[in-house]
């Protein structure tokens, strides 16, 4: 099932995870299913920066400035990479309140 995610759904790395950077990419392992998941240099500074509790805005915000990047794409590309992780249950997602 995908986890559908909006800017102000927040997310933070799920604590059965250990990780480790390699240059400027990072190694996740999931030590519940025991498999390896590799990310590169963007994906390695996403996983860093919701090692504490982020909104997606905020990630986008930061991911935006640091690389240089469109609006549109890079809030597509993180929104795509976090349910990428949240279906691999290698992250948290709290989705906003509603009234």
């Amino acid at each position: 099932m995908e986890t559908l995610l909006s800017a102000r759904s927040t997310v933070v790395a799920a604590k059965e995870q250990a990780f480790c950077s390699l240059a400027e990419e990072a190694v996740i392992l999931d030590l519940k299913a025991g498999v390896y998941y590799s990310l590169n240099e963007v994906g390695a500074r996403v996983w860093y920066l919701i090692q504490e509790p982020k909104s997606v805005s905020q990630i986008a915000d930061t991911i935006r400035q640091e690389f240089d990047v469109d609006a549109e794409r890079c809030e597509r590309d993180v929104v795509r990479l976090l349910q990428d992780l949240a279906g691999k249950e290698l992250i948290r997602v709290q989705h906003e309140k509603t009234a």
